[in-house]
């Protein structure tokens, strides 16, 4: 009997890896699926939190998408050896701090090491030539192939007909005839293909899921850098870059200041590595201070500003509780921050 090819897919989570797997599994070949877990993904984090997202599945795409498929996933956290990617991409940023060359050249080396680990075949991805200005170009998909080290082993079901034969279609491991030739921006051919195959619900076909193409979120990533010179970061980092409004009042600390319930909940668990604001008086934020040095005037500061963003902001006075990591909260009352919040503070 001729034995049962096995792949390991990138699931990303988002409509082109979910075709690709299912490209190849209409085939026969076993296929597993495996998402790399970074931090900077937007889905299943920010929108899980707040209320303006509500209308979104509450959902991890990934996790939803091998659901669907009904094939395992595999979830490998890379948090720290993707920070040398993020820190020095040998290819360069995009358009913000999105290494999106480097990435995908590490993704697809971090799954042959896996599949080498593992005794599976090949490595399928959703890769469509023309689609990304970085990643996803005839000129730079080669690089991707090379530089990873999985060569042909790596499968693109979606553009296979646009690319050369890669060695599971050599082979006769998968029908090259039955794969695609998806080229360019559009995702018109990727949705004609779901709605021919009857899959009616997936993620924003068009919708990137790295903040490091968000230019609001890179611009905060930069003067976290710019006041930190290893340009180190830890998960906390990235997860609090996505959460509240960032104020810079004085260049030896930051604020974060929540905007609603799910975001105030959410920084109630860094209470204990953080000194904290909180409006007392009247309905307001929660505002943790990342920083060294911090004094009393420094929190005076910016107790002034959580009362100017509460129900008391027009107020003579607003109380707020206030302490720093370890301490037992104190109360001060302030005036809250008269006139415009400067353009300079806010990141």
């Amino acid at each position: 009997m001729t034995r049962q090819y096995r792949a390991v897919s990138l699931i990303s989570g988002g409509l082109d890896s979910m075709l690709a797997t299912k490209a190849v599994l209409e085939q026969g070949v076993q296929v597993e699926g495996i998402n790399f877990y970074t931090g900077f993904c937007v889905e299943g984090h920010t929108h899980a939190i707040r209320k303006q997202d509500k209308a979104k599945p509450k959902r991890n795409n990934s996790l939803w998408v091998a659901e669907q498929l009904g094939i395992k996933l595999h979830i490998v956290d890379i948090v720290d050896e993707y920070k040398d990617v993020v820190l020095n991409p040998k290819h360069g940023y995009g358009a913000n701090m999105n290494p999106c060359l480097d990435c995908k050249i590490f993704m697809v080396k971090k799954a042959h090491e896996w599949i080498r680990k593992h005794a599976f075949d090949f490595i399928i991805t959703g890769e469509v030539v023309g689609q990304r200005p970085m990643s996803q170009r005839s000129a730079t998909m080669p690089i991707v192939a090379r530089e990873s080290g999985a060569e042909d082993l790596l499968l693109r079901p979606l553009s296979a007909h646009n690319l050369p034969p890669s060695l599971p279609e050599r082979e006769g491991w998968v029908d090259r005839e039955r794969l695609f030739g998806f080229s360019g921006r559009s995702r018109k051919p990727q949705m004609a293909l779901a709605a021919q195959w009857g899959i009616e619900e997936y993620a924003q076909p068009a919708g990137g899921c790295c903040f490091l193409t968000d230019a609001n979120y890179t611009h905060k990533l930069k003067d976290l850098w710019a006041h930190r010179p290893s340009r180190d970061y830890e998960l906390d980092d990235i997860m609090l870059l996505k959460i509240g409004r960032h104020l810079r009042p004085r260049p030896h600390f930051k604020m974060i200041v929540s905007r609603e319930e799910g975001e105030t909940n959410f920084l109630e668990g860094y209470k204990n590595q953080f000194t904290w604001i909180k409006t007392a008086s009247h309905s307001g934020p929660l505002t943790i201070l990342d920083g060294d040095g911090i004094t009393d005037d420094d929190i005076e500061l910016a107790a002034q500003i959580s009362a100017k963003y509460s129900k008391g902001k027009s107020e003579p006075a607003v109380v707020c509780k206030a302490a720093r990591p370890g301490e037992t909260f104190r109360e001060i009352s302030v005036a809250p921050l008269a006139g415009e919040i400067p353009a300079s503070w806010l990141l």
